[in-house]
């Protein structure tokens, strides 16, 4: 047995930490099966001096575990010890380390600078200080913030690897500050360089730009501290006596619509700085991951459009910037202008990135440069050059960097199946793109906001994908300083619309808390986030009627369902489900999850009083919207679907409203017309309901609309909208058109839970379960999923009459595991176990069935000469035009003679496929 990784508060050897009782959790590895541990003793030393010890403790709690020892120190770095034992007598330790920030702001020595009020400075500020060291320095460390963003460098070299730091909080209570080890940056004499952008603060921000959100001036603290072997220390902070403020190459820097950089500039002038009354008790310590670059893509493609446009395809669609060399001339203006798409026509397509410019221009200075910028991200694909001569641009010199909040890899799901591996990479890149710092709705248009909506549908597939317990503990504290009884949640977090809360969107502050709390265990984060839940029902209380039931208010019901739009409804945004049918059945959703946090935290009154609550409120719901004999007041997809999933029927009539699901489902060719609500559940409503299949021909279908009709249209991100490019390549012309949306994206859950088939039995994966489901269309499907307590897997394969299953399971679990076409339960301590044994079942999927769309037929050759040669003259026939998009099944069953005919079409068709491919 060996301690394979020991976590701080969720990180890895954090540096500047100010909570004053971090948890503990560490991962256990051992070649032995059924491992559990049996006991554990934590030790925390500082300067190797023992200040806390918990004695061996009889537990198996290898997560989370809270330090109790005396109070912490500022600045200070602590060595902690764990041991380990198990129930095979074996023994293991380890260490890790983490060291603490300031504990709150006002221990800043710093002041807050700014330019004066007379200032002459045009573009953005760069602070600036010069210093000296002595000789023997043991350690230095650079703690700094901004009302703005910031980038420091000292001797011009830049301090760290994150950018849009200190990160978007809502600056009004919270302002977070970063620690930096600089010890290996500093020489005799140093100069420690601060610039300073609009950012969040002072940026335009919105889907109607607006500056100045937060403030009107920019603004820096910073300091310094150096340690010596001799015991002394030396603090170098942002003051009025020795700090000034001067400007450089960098002229404008705005999320939205760029850079501007002139590597000529010469006219910088140098300014004292000015102190400003800003409350440093705002400051905190940061608190989740940074941004970073996370990946390099290569420029695959040098196009010259119909229009004649100069472009560069980099094939992903990313958020993140261009980096690129030049020896431009002096004086020569370059322009770099960032787009998701080409239209229909192969031009360079920029309308749906509404106020964004979206544009980064340099000016040269003639000497061999290499750009990129610092202060502003975009989501894009390709760019358009401007101003470039033919023989400055060659491919080798374009790079793309993606950024993202520096997240662990959690989740890995492949199959069989390309267009599903591609499906669940479109999957990923929505989600990285859309954490950056905060998760946003989209990367590239005048928005980029924390609705809390696309939170709700998501948050179940992005903690399959990523560890995200840190980043939304940050999320999570924002939502909670501007969360108030009065006005409820705030539709985007951090809040810049000041809109009234919502059903959905609002009722993240309970689906995410409990969703962490499931996936990672963490009962201190679940008690953190409990007065959220609270707050938000007693919000929506306050909006009920006399029956109890939340009738009033705006809605964003079922969010861009299609089933509006075909019935023709004024706003077919928020789609035909009734939208207070929504709004209640939340409510209940999200009565019963704070009944079960109130459960989990001991709260056992308050829990009782919740469930009280949500029982009558389901009695209310029932008698306003559920028949006597079963039927809805509003029957789309959506709604049937939500009756199901969260019970609003009773037992007696599930099978009707089933029954009236798959209908409507039929009714549109087993395609969805669900939105953003209605659509994270649909699938496992089927499977959970005995129509896996069903869920499965959705899942698969090719055509609009559906996830891998995207993938047909050159998607490498999950759109907005369904239809956010239309068939013929033209683009949705309603607004709000993202090709970087990841709502629709809450598929991958019921990927990993169904097909994958890992379900948690109890908090943090500490039992869980794996059922895996034979689907057809998949005859190998890996998955695995880096636990808290270590890394699951279940692999299987059906194929060639045999089934196989590798299974894995961590150290300090145990398994429930249900074998594929096996009735027995099995269960399963840690451990690695494989399983194979015959069957009859066979998953592939012809590439052409009757399902198919008739179209496809006519326009395959072989299926045109079959044809031609059973039917002389079919396929002249006018008729066929009007029924080109129905599928084969429905054309062949005009007439008896019909079924044989095209029956034989589809061999032909299959037989000729297998023979190109094989």
């Amino acid at each position: 047995m060996e301690i394979i990784e020991i976590l701080v508060d969720s990180l890895i050897k954090p540096i500047g930490i100010d909570t004053q009782q971090p948890t503990f959790s560490w991962k256990l590895a051992s070649e032995q099966q059924n491992t559990v541990q049996t006991a554990f003793e934590l030790k925390v030393f500082s300067d190797k001096t023992l200040i806390w010890d918990s004695k061996k403790e009889v537990s198996s709690q290898s997560t989370f575990n809270v330090y109790q020892g005396p109070k912490l120190q500022a600045q200070t770095k602590y060595l902690v010890e764990v041991t380990v034992w198990d129930n095979h007598h074996q023994q293991a330790q380890a260490e890790t380390e983490f060291e603490t920030g300031l504990f709150g702001g006002d221990h800043f020595k710093a002041d807050w600078i700014s330019t004066s009020k007379e200032s002459r400075i045009t573009g953005c500020p760069v602070f600036f200080t010069n210093f000296s060291i002595k000789e023997e320095l043991v350690r230095a460390r650079l703690y700094v913030s901004s009302l703005g963003i910031y980038q420091a460098e000292i001797n011009q070299q830049k301090v760290g690897d994150a950018y849009f730091t200190p990160g978007w909080t809502n600056y009004n209570q919270r302002i977070q500050y970063q620690t930096y080890d600089v010890t290996e940056q500093l020489k005799t004499n140093n100069i420690l360089a601060i610039t300073v952008a609009n950012g969040w603060y002072k940026g335009t921000l919105g889907f109607m730009p607006q500056a100045e959100r937060y403030g009107k001036k920019v603004a820096v603290i910073a300091q310094v501290k150096l340690d010596y072997e001799d015991g002394t220390s030396q603090i170098i902070a942002t003051d009025e006596t020795d700090w000034q403020v001067t400007e450089g190459a960098l002229r404008m820097a705005e999320f939205y619509n760029g850079e501007n950089y002139d590597s000529t500039y010469s006219k910088a002038v140098v300014e004292p700085v000015k102190v400003i009354d800003k409350d440093k008790s705002l400051l905190v310590a940061q608190e989740d991951e940074f941004v970073k670059v996370i990946k390099h893509f290569s420029a695959k493609k040098l196009i010259q459009t119909p229009a004649g446009e100069t472009v560069i395809d980099f094939g992903q669609n990313i958020a993140g910037f261009v980096n690129f060399k030049i020896q431009g001339k002096t004086g020569q203006k370059i322009t770099l202008r960032h787009a998701e798409a080409l239209d229909q026509d192969g031009n360079f397509y920029t309308g749906n990135l509404s106020f964004a410019k979206a544009e980064d221009t340099y000016i040269c200075d003639g000497s061999k440069q290499e750009f990129h910028p610092n202060f502003t991200y975009h989501g894009f694909r390709y760019i358009s050059l401007i101003g470039f001569e033919a023989d400055q641009i060659e491919l080798v010199n374009f790079t793309a960097w993606a950024l993202s909040s520096e997240l662990a890899k959690t989740g890995l799901f492949t199959t069989s199946n390309k267009l599903i591996n591609q499906l669940q990479n479109n999957i990923v890149w929505g989600q990285l793109d859309n954490f950056v710092d905060i998760p946003t709705d989209c990367p590239q248009r005048s928005e980029r906001l924390g609705w809390t909506g696309d939170v709700s549908a998501f948050c179940h597939t992005a903690v399959f994908n990523r560890k995200a317990d840190s980043f939304f503990k940050k999320w999570l504290r924002d939502l909670a300083s501007e969360q108030s009884v009065k006005h409820g949640v705030p539709q985007v977090v951090p809040d810049i619309v000041n809109q009234e809360g919502t059903a959905f969107w609002g009722d993240v502050a309970t689906i995410l808390p409990w969703r962490l709390y499931q996936t990672y265990g963490n009962l201190t984060q679940l008690r953190e986030n409990y007065p959220i839940m609270q707050q938000w029902i007693e919000y929506i209380q306050k909006h009920t009627n006399e029956k109890g039931l939340w009738q009033s208010g705006y809605q964003y019901g079922d969010w861009l369902a299609l089933d509006a739009e075909l019935q023709g409804l004024t706003d077919e945004r928020v789609g035909a489900t009734d939208r207070y049918l929504i709004a209640n059945i939340f409510y209940a959703n999200s009565l019963n999850l704070t009944a079960k946090a109130a459960n989990e935290l001991g709260e056992a009154e308050a829990a009782a009083a919740y469930h009280a609550r949500y029982q009558d409120l389901m009695t209310a719901i029932r008698q306003e919207y559920v028949t006597a004999n079963g039927r809805l007041v509003s029957e789309t997809q959506t709604a049937c679907v939500l009756a199901l999933h969260f019970n609003l029927v009773p037992e007696k009539n599930r099978s009707q409203v089933l029954e009236r699901l798959i209908n409507n489902l039929a009714e549109h060719k087993n395609h969805l017309t669900t939105g953003f609500v209605g659509t994270p559940f649909v699938c496992h409503v089927l499977s959970e309901n005995g129509a896996h299949d069903l869920a499965r021909k959705i899942l698969l279908a090719e055509d609009c609309p559906s996830w891998l009709y995207e993938i047909s249209m050159g998607a490498t991100t999950i759109w907005e909208r369904w239809d956010s490019i239309l068939p013929d390549g033209s683009f949705n012309p309603k607004n709000m058109n993202s090709l970087n949306h990841y709502a629709y994206g809450s598929i991958g859950d019921w990927m990993y839970r169904e097909i994958g088939g890992l379900k948690e039995l109890a908090p943090g994966y500490r039992k869980f379960m794996l059922r895996p489901r034979l689907t057809k269309g998949f005859t190998d499907v890996n998955l695995k999923f880096e636990s808290v307590y270590g890394a699951i897997i279940c692999n299987w394969e059906c194929k060639n009459q045999q089934i196989k299953v590798v299974i894995e399971i961590p150290a300090n679990t145990t398994a429930e595991v249900w074998l594929p076409e096996k009735d027995e339960k099995i269960e399963l301590g840690s451990g690695k176990y494989s399983y194979q044994y015959a069957t009859q079942t066979k998953l592939e999927i012809p590439k052409y069935s009757m399902e198919t769309p008739l179209h496809v037929v006519l326009e395959n050759d072989a299926a045109r000469e079959f044809l031609n040669q059973a039917v002389p003259g079919m396929l002249d026939n006018q008729m066929l035009q009007y029924v080109q998009n129905e599928p084969v099944n429905t054309v062949a069953s005009y007439s008896a003679e019909a079924r044989p005919l095209f029956e034989k079409v589809i061999e032909v068709m299959n037989q000729d496929f297998q023979a190109h491919n094989n």
